[in-house]
């Protein structure tokens, strides 16, 4: 290996050791040590590069993991006998996320190793400074902004792409809670997407200054934010049902306050 590939596995196994509970700001910097540097990917059949290579797998509270450990070192001190192969982070994380897979550090070690769930993979992949460090605090906005969501729907109804809207206050491990808006479009094409844009930028300026606010696409199925807007949170924008026509009494029947003579 490389110089700088040494350098990169003991930064990783640095950030590893200060990793404790509820130390979410050294879980953040291993996930960067991650982000630069390789695994040692476990493979439970096959060779490195084979057709059939396979890596093993665990389950720990109903997460999947592929085992793996962060060096030569490690590797030699698991005792693991049978193939194995070296991948660098963003591209274990970029392979295993989208089938919510995990990956979990150095498993033989004393305590257990260390879990990087599926979320935090893609994260990863993607771009750590992109998305909210976890775990997220997620709950329904307590502040009060009428103006700024009296302005929004009403540029969401201008906006035919828009199909509902949904809002949840978000709590991240590191960094300021912040609002986030939840877009449901009919379309994801650029030209939808640009005018969903400016509509949020319209919208924006009826904000009190300081509140941070963010978008999510209720299309992501992969966004934790999304999964709890769709578990939790109602619209407060519904084009089908503001467009709904009223409900009409059924099988001819009268409304029941109907007065006779």
């Amino acid at each position: 290996m490389s110089a700088s590939g040494t350098a990169a596995a003991g930064q990783v196994e640095h950030m590893l050791r200060q990793v404790t509970p509820g130390r979410y700001d050294a879980y953040e910097a291993l996930l960067h040590a991650l982000s630069d540097g390789r695994v040692w990917m476990l493979l439970w059949h096959g060779r490195a590069g084979s057709p059939d290579a396979q890596y093993g797998n665990m389950e720990v509270d109903g997460l999947g993991y592929a085992p793996c450990v962060t060096s030569a070192q490690e590797l030699s001190a698991s005792g693991w006998t049978r193939s194995h192969e070296v991948v660098d982070g963003v591209d274990i994380a970029r392979a295993l996320y989208p089938d919510r897979w995990g990956i979990w550090l150095n498993p033989h070690a004393p305590g257990g190793g260390v879990g990087i769930p599926w979320a935090d993979l893609r994260r990863i992949a993607t771009g750590l400074d992109r998305m909210p460090a976890g775990p997220l605090r997620l709950s329904e906005p307590a502040i009060e902004i009428p103006q700024f969501f009296a302005l929004l729907t009403q540029n969401a109804h201008r906006t035919p792409a828009v199909r509902s809207l949904r809002r949840a206050w978000v709590q991240p491990a590191l960094g300021a809670p912040y609002l986030a808006i939840g877009l449901d479009l009919y379309d994801t094409g650029q030209q939808s997407v640009d005018t969903v844009r400016a509509m949020m930028q319209q919208s924006i300026a009826a904000v009190p200054d300081g509140l941070p606010v963010s978008t999510v696409a209720m299309s992501d199925e992969y966004d934790p934010v999304t999964m709890w807007l769709r578990a939790n949170a109602r619209p407060f924008y519904d084009r089908e049902a503001h467009a709904a026509p009223p409900e009409q009494p059924g099988y001819g029947y009268p409304p029941p306050t109907a007065q006779y003579r």
